[in-house]
């Protein structure tokens, strides 16, 4: 008989503040921070009155989102997906394996009610998919007040599959929101971009880009796909929807997108087709916005908004264009001086069909000394919520670059400034020919970066714009630098507006940290003269700005320590909340100590560490002082250190390993004194090794004469050694190379030993013989951890993964995927039912022991088929970024470059063939055939009870739920969702199609399911055309399925429209009687529903 196991499924995951760019295997997107709950549409909408005023801020961290308060600088939410395992087993409620990579959010008005709707959350995934969460407005009444409170035990926010009722919402989800919606449709390909539409009468509309070079735009409301767009040769890096209006815009409904192949299309998502391609950028396009501009003086309602497009690429220039048809102050040039200095100036004309002018690029100051010519590329470019200001971030710094929009009149006298200088330079030039130069004088106005020419107009590389035209700095003045302590991540403008007229930006840096900085407004008396930032706060205790290199837990499992460098942090792992986050580094120095071990000592009140430099920390967990430094206790890094007694009169000893070949026992013991009651160390004895000590465990045996140490060594060997007396007992030898983790059962019968020859050796202590070498890791073994009172250990390794073993029966339980790098530590709880662990993408993630019973066979073939799967994915997909790539190599059918790009398609289906969609195609066609099966026997029991005579009923199906067959099958359709129906219903064959058009047909008759029917025929109609057309016997329930769905979509027409019509009456009515001056005279009160049938 098989041996059964109880499954460990990821529960939860802590310690990240922001994860963007933490790990080589997760892209780098510009959108990482969003604010929750504020509409920053760029429709001018006016804010609400449920919108919250103090908006949390949410930030991708790992396999979830993390809300913060930035008030209390604490967080007040989380946000995450439950992930379900390929073939329906585990709970369906373990924490998503894949990491987030971008975010937006929208906020959808309800323009006929002035109320808010339902707050959108799109997030980007790196397995491909786009997942969307939906918050109701009651939800973020929870989350307002939530945020609001002072309960500083609400801070850290849980998910638990053990404790499934501590969650604050008081629903049955942990998390902040309900299931999300699922879109698939870019592959296996990263998505590193998502943006909602916020424009006017657009609510609903989601683009998402990919590492695949497609940008798909998907319709939230309706769950579906409308169509994708192919042209980029490379990843997409950013995406902007366009919509301009008034007279002097082109006036098309658009998309911007920019690509790493150096280029910028316009699309046009009417034609759904590419109008426009902005060439000349030196490099690849990393990042860009498109908003609308509102100068001081110009209101959110004003027609004088105009839209700005602004470009970073990796030449470090940052390029403005305009889909605005600039009006000059200036008079009309005759059509000969147009085309006489066109020619002077070896300028091309403009054609009508541009959309996007080049006006220039942004340059700083050049006495701040940050000239661009040989920096790094543009990481980062966003606009205010006002339209007011813009911020531009470079790759690789920490100096976030602050621009802010000039009035007309200031654009207009910079404008005319700059032209003047521009004739004194071409005067000046022309006199020092004819050798009458003027000295420039001490009053004159100093050369500034402002009248030096772009770096584009100088290459040739745009040569469209006029010198008459307005410039980037005519319409942008440099305002001020915010400058960090560690390299920026991404940043996001704070949608609130800042006391003085100043700007406060939020910033995620490299060290898992967040900054809140406010740049105030340039005093009155120098106006010009650019600020500089000041730093309001720093989130950093929620995040260690490390790898992770060890994890501990209390006896008790309710503390858990876990150190990177530097930096030592204790959590309560019941609520994921930061108790103490401190520095390791001895009192007294100046130079940082690499924490590389910890462990609580017995009684759980102080922490003991190891450090690179040789030191021997001790800690306060009370205070978060360093009670105890041992400095200089190893001449090498300690890599190992092991407790061994208890608190409670036992004596406690510590054995520490260490690079400089020694294994050295500390006795712990307590300061005299009243005031000090803290542990100290002191040095008892030594052990002299062969080579580098890299791990020491004790044995688990009480018994002093019996207790074992076992010390594993850089020659790839295992010492074991008796601790009373330190004799030699056994030396297990059988790696390849290092020993990087060993631990022993809790009856010492057998000890594990994973190293870095990707192998676990299991060892038989009684004659030190090896049981059996199990392999399944694909890189080194970082640590080992045996689970108490069994033989089940876990294993983690460099290649992310945590592995669950049976060590008497040598097989592999469960393979458990989450991490993003490699995995640095474990750490077990005393009975068992959780596991942490952490590494080198700073974050810890939390197993727990769940109820769902796990096979070793079934997991093996399950790993197979996924591996399987892969292989033959990969092999399959080819990406549009591939395959544009090999067509242009290729060629097709000799065409030249122009015409093959015309006759090459930019657009298709936003979904293509899945394993879902296929499934669900199944799924459908076997509830036709049950269906009709149904329907024959139904006929059957009809002529035979004729017959009979008799009236007897015929018992419902169970196999159908108890459901006539028009039914089930509508219930089937209704069950496969919104984004697979249309790939599911092209796997049908043609003979399934006709009878689902009769299921459809006696549908509609009876007014079920009108609105799926009604997609549904009309999709097949299209997608069947010519097999229809071909088939005169469909033609017939065509034409009746023809009538029934226009018949069935005007009745749920007009009920809908009478509906509204109603509601607007009683709205009306309700305001009317709101304004009525209610006099004593008048007894009661006039009943609103009896005025509706007067009128």
């Amino acid at each position: 008989m098989q041996h059964t196991y109880l499954r460990y499924e990821c529960a939860d995951a802590f310690s990240l503040t922001c994860s963007s760019g933490s790990t080589p295997s997760v892209p780098h997107s510009s959108s990482i921070l969003a604010f929750l709950g504020y509409s920053s549409s760029t429709n001018g909408a006016k804010r609400t009155r449920n919108e919250n005023l103090n908006p949390p801020l949410l930030s991708v961290a790992g396999s979830q989102l993390v809300g913060f308060d930035l008030r209390r600088g604490a967080p007040s939410l989380k946000i995450g997906h439950r992930e379900i395992l390929s073939g329906g087993v585990g709970t369906g409620r373990a924490l998503n394996s894949s990491q987030i990579v971008c975010l937006d959010v929208s906020s959808l008005d309800d323009g006929d009610s002035g109320g808010t709707g339902d707050v959108k959350v799109a997030t980007g995934w790196v397995d491909g998919s786009v997942r969307v969460f939906s918050l109701e407005p009651v939800e973020m009444a929870r989350l307002a007040s939530f945020s609001s409170s002072d309960d500083a035990e609400r801070n850290g926010l849980i998910h638990s599959l053990i404790h499934g009722d501590n969650n604050f919402l008081g629903n049955n989800d942990e998390f902040a929101c309900k299931e999300p919606l699922v879109l698939n449709g870019h592959g296996s390909s990263p998505v590193q971009m998502v943006v909602f539409d916020k424009n006017v009468g657009s609510a609903g509309r989601l683009a998402s880009a990919g590492a695949d070079g497609v940008v798909i735009l998907w319709d939230v409301i309706a769950e579906t796909g409308l169509f994708r767009l192919l042209g980029h040769r490379g990843p997409v890096t950013g995406v902007s929807f366009l919509r301009p209006s008034g007279a002097s815009s082109s006036g098309v409904d658009g998309l911007v997108t920019s690509g790493s192949d150096g280029l910028v299309k316009v699309w046009d998502l009417d034609g759904q087709c590419c109008v426009q391609t902005l060439t000349g950028h030196r490099g690849s396009v990393s990042c860009l916005d498109c908003s609308i501009m509102r100068p001081p003086g110009v209101t959110k309602d004003n027609e004088n908004a105009k839209w700005r497009l602004v470009t970073g690429c990796s030449d470090g220039q940052v390029r403005l264009w305009s889909p605005e048809k600039l009006n000059l102050e200036s008079e009309p040039k005759k059509s000969d001086d147009i085309s006489s200095s066109n020619e002077a100036t070896g300028q091309t004309p403009k054609t009508d069909d541009e959309i996007f002018r080049y006006m220039g690029s942004l340059q700083p100051p050049a006495n701040l000394n940050m000239t661009t010519s040989n920096n790094e590329g543009i990481s980062s470019i966003h606009f205010h919520p006002n339209g007011r200001y813009l911020g531009v971030c470079r790759t690789n710094d920490r100096v976030i670059e602050i621009y802010a929009a000039r009035s007309e009149a200031e654009a207009q006298k910079k404008r005319r400034r700059r032209l003047r200088r521009r004739r004194e330079k071409k005067n000046l030039a022309s006199s020092s020919e004819k050798g009458t130069t003027k000295k420039r004088g001490l009053l004159d106005d100093p050369e500034s970066e402002e009248e030096e020419e772009d770096p584009g107009a100088k290459d040739g590389t745009f040569l469209g714009s006029s010198p008459e035209e307005f410039k980037a700095m005519d319409e942008f003045e440099f305002l001020g630098t915010i400058r960090t302590a560690h390299k920026i991540r991404g940043f996001v403008f704070s949608p609130l507006q800042e006391r003085g007229g100043g700007v406060r930006v939020v910033v995620a840096l490299a060290t898992n940290a967040l900054e809140i900085q406010s740049l105030p407004k340039p005093p009155k008396q120098a106006p010009g003269v650019p600020v500089t930032a000041e730093r309001l706060a720093t989130l950093d205790m929620y995040g260690h700005p490390t790898g992770i290199r060890s994890v501990s837990l209390s006896s008790e499992n309710t503390m858990a320590c876990t150190t990177s460098k530097s930096v030592v942090k204790i959590w309560n792992v019941d609520n994921r909340s930061c108790l103490r986050s401190l520095s390791a580094a001895p009192t007294g120095s100046k130079s940082t100590s690499y924490c590389l071990c910890s462990a609580f000592m017995p009684g759980d009140t102080h922490v003991a560490l190891g450090t690179r430099e040789g030191h021997l920390v001790i800690l306060d967990v009370a205070s978060g002082d360093i009670v105890h430094t041992g400095k200089n206790a190893h001449d090498g890094a300690i890599w190992s250190l092991d407790f061994y007694g208890s608190s409670q009169g036992q004596s406690m000893s510590l054995v520490t390993g260490s690079a400089d070949k020694l294994v050295k026992y500390w006795a712990v013991e307590h300061q005299e004194g009243e005031d000090s009651h803290h542990p100290t160390l002191e040095h008892t004895r030594s052990l002299q090794m062969s080579d580098d000590v890299m791990c020491v465990r004790f044995s688990h045996s009480k018994d002093p004469t019996k207790r074992l140490l076992f010390v594993a060594s850089l020659d790839s060997t295992i010492k074991v050694f008796f601790d009373d007396s330190l004799k030699f007992f056994l030396s297990l030898y059988g790696h390849k190379l290092p020993v990087l983790a060993l631990d022993s059962s809790f009856d010492d019968t057998i000890l594990a030993s994973g190293g870095a020859d990707k192998s676990i050796k299991i060892w038989g202590l009684d004659f030190g013989d090896t049981h059996r070498t199990l392999y399944g890791h694909e890189d080194s073994i970082t640590d080992l951890r045996f689970v108490k009172r069994t033989h089940y250990f876990f294993t983690c390794s460099k290649d992310h993964t945590v592995r669950y073993w049976d060590g008497d029966r040598f097989q592999q339980i469960l393979l458990l995927r989450g991490h993003a790098s490699e995995v640095n530590c474990l750490a077990l709880s005393s009975n068992g039912a959780f596991v942490l662990s952490a590494g080198m993408d700073r974050q810890v993630r939390v197993w727990e022991r769940t109820k769902d019973i796990v096979f070793p066979n079934e997991e093996k073939e399950r790993e197979l088929e996924e591996m399987f799967d892969k292989v033959d994915g990969s092999r399959r997909e080819e990406t549009t970024a591939d395959a544009l790539m090999k067509a242009q190599k290729e060629g097709e059918d000799g065409l030249d470059d122009d015409e093959d790009d015309n006759v090459k398609p930019q657009s298709e289906a936003a979904v293509k063939q899945s394993v879902l969609s296929v499934s669900s195609g199944d799924r459908i066609m076997e509830a036709i055939e049950m269906a009709d099966t149904e329907s024959k026997e139904i006929a059957s029991f009809k002529k035979l009870q004729e017959e009979k005579g008799g009236g007897s009923k015929r018992a419902p199906n169970p196999l159908l739920f108890g459901m006539d067959p028009p039914s089930y099958v509508l219930w089937i359709l209704r069950t496969v969702k919104s984004v697979d129906l249309e790939q599911s219903l092209l796997v049908l064959p043609l003979h399934h199609v006709e009878r689902l058009m009769h299921y459809l047909i006696l549908n509609l008759q009876r007014h079920k399911g009108v609105e799926l029917c009604a997609k549904i025929s009309v999709f097949l109609v299209k997608a069947h055309q010519a097999q229809i057309v071909a088939n005169r016997t469909i033609m017939t329930p065509l034409r009746e399925l023809q009538s029934l769905v226009r018949k069935r979509t005007t009745e749920v027409r007009d009920t809908i429209g009478f509906n509204l019509a109603a509601i607007r009456m009683v709205n009306r009515i309700a305001n009317e009687k709101k304004n009525e001056r209610v006099t004593e005279s008048q007894n009661s009160m006039k009943d609103i529903w009896g005025e509706l049938g007067k009128l």
